[in-house]
């Protein structure tokens, strides 16, 4: 998964109780019939950050996007922007614009003719229009292509004459409504860091709407991911990926194992908590948790696939340990995923990067495998 870099610490106005949000969402709720599209969800969005609302389909994340827009009336709740309250303003009267997953260019208009169009609508003079054009071309690395129709370009140069279009009436905010879905994984790849770097260089408050959590992952300052209509956590990408806070948000970022167990205990001096777990060797888990949970309590925990370590004998001393057979193997290139059983029934799936040149996984199927990691490595769950 490719690793987040964006915003630096002194920049993340979030941290700041001072800081006044550029887009706030308080109390918005959306139906249709008995469904809960948006369920009572409120939201602050910083001036200049690349925000993301990541779930899957039916999360609410689409029709979230659609109220920012002015495209569907909230059934109670407001929006603001720029300390505006825009909810009863419809989309023409926002100082937003939207890019769609299709792009919806026009074929008998060139490209700059496409990117001008909103322009013209608003009157502007044809001299300013020729000039604004020019910019977002060379902004969007396309200078000289502005003669061309859309069926002359491809899939990447349609999607950055959509995004020029959509700067070109320099909103406050944009919308991106899944802006990559269009292309295939390469150009993907390539297009996600070129449009943060648009973004950066514009200042322009964007909010995306993706399915894809790599790409959340990748060009996003923060992410809201939703679940049946509501927002379930909001944080940077390496805060989600590294401390869910729910077994949902576990499991919809990234690869995740999960144990059940029961607490036995807290050490309060150290921040570990003991828990009654049959899948590993002692039939105990041991967790970082700073914050004691009463004797007894059901809890699930997460453990990354990259944070166990493999032995292929018994480890002298480990926090945590698993022993059990391989059923099965991945081998992707960079890495390879085993699924190991163990003793009690419970898989565990384990992560190898492949540091030396081979063609061949390191472990074979039925090979014995005795799994290790810290108890700093597992977050627990109690939601």
């Amino acid at each position: 998964m490719a690793q987040p870099a964006r915003l630096a610490p002194a920049t993340e106005p979030w941290k700041d109780p001072a800081a006044r949000p550029y887009v706030r969402i308080e109390g918005v709720t959306k139906t249709f019939g008995k469904v809960h599209a948006c369920d009572d969800i409120s939201l602050d969005v910083y001036r200049g950050e690349f925000f993301a609302l990541l779930g899957g389909s039916g999360s609410g994340k689409s029709t979230l996007l659609r109220i920012l827009a002015g495209f569907e009336a909230p059934d109670s709740g407001r929006v603001l922007i720029d300390g505006v309250d825009v909810t009863a303003l419809p989309p023409y009267r926002r100082p937003v614009n939207m890019m769609f997953q299709s792009y919806a260019l026009f074929p008998h208009m060139s490209v700059a003719q496409n990117i001008g169009f909103g322009l013209k609508q608003d009157g502007m003079p044809a001299g300013a229009i020729r000039d604004r054009v020019q910019q977002m071309l060379e902004l969007v690395q396309m200078p000289q292509l502005g003669n061309r129709k859309p069926d002359q370009l491809s899939g990447g140069q349609r999607q950055r004459v959509a995004l020029a279009r959509a700067l070109a009436k320099q909103p406050k905010l944009l919308l991106l409504d899944e802006p990559l879905g269009a292309l295939d994984k390469r150009l993907r790849e390539r297009t996600q860091f070129e449009l943060v770097n648009i973004q950066e260089r514009v200042g322009t408050t964007f909010v995306m709407v993706t399915h894809d959590q790599e790409e959340a992952m990748t060009m996003s300052s923060r992410i809201a991911v939703m679940d049946a209509g509501r927002i379930v956590q909001v944080s940077t990408p390496a805060a989600l990926y590294e401390y869910p806070s729910t077994r949902f948000v576990a499991e919809f970022i990234g690869g995740i194992n999960l144990f059940e167990g029961r607490v036995l205990g807290h050490d309060a001096a150290a921040g570990i908590v003991r828990i009654a777990c049959d899948a590993l060797e002692g039939g105990v888990l041991q967790a970082r948790h700073p914050d004691p949970l009463p004797e007894g309590t059901a809890v699930s925990v997460a453990v990354r696939p990259e944070k166990i370590d493999v032995h292929e004998a018994a480890p002298p001393r480990a926090d945590n340990v698993a022993a059990g057979k391989v059923r099965d193997i991945a081998y992707l290139g960079d890495v390879s995923i085993y699924h190991v059983e163990t003793a009690s029934g419970a898989e565990v799936r384990v992560q190898e990067t492949h540091v030396e040149r081979s063609s061949e996984p390191h472990y074979d199927w039925g090979d014995t495998l005795w799994l290790t990691w810290p108890a700093t490595a597992a977050v627990v769950l109690t939601a």
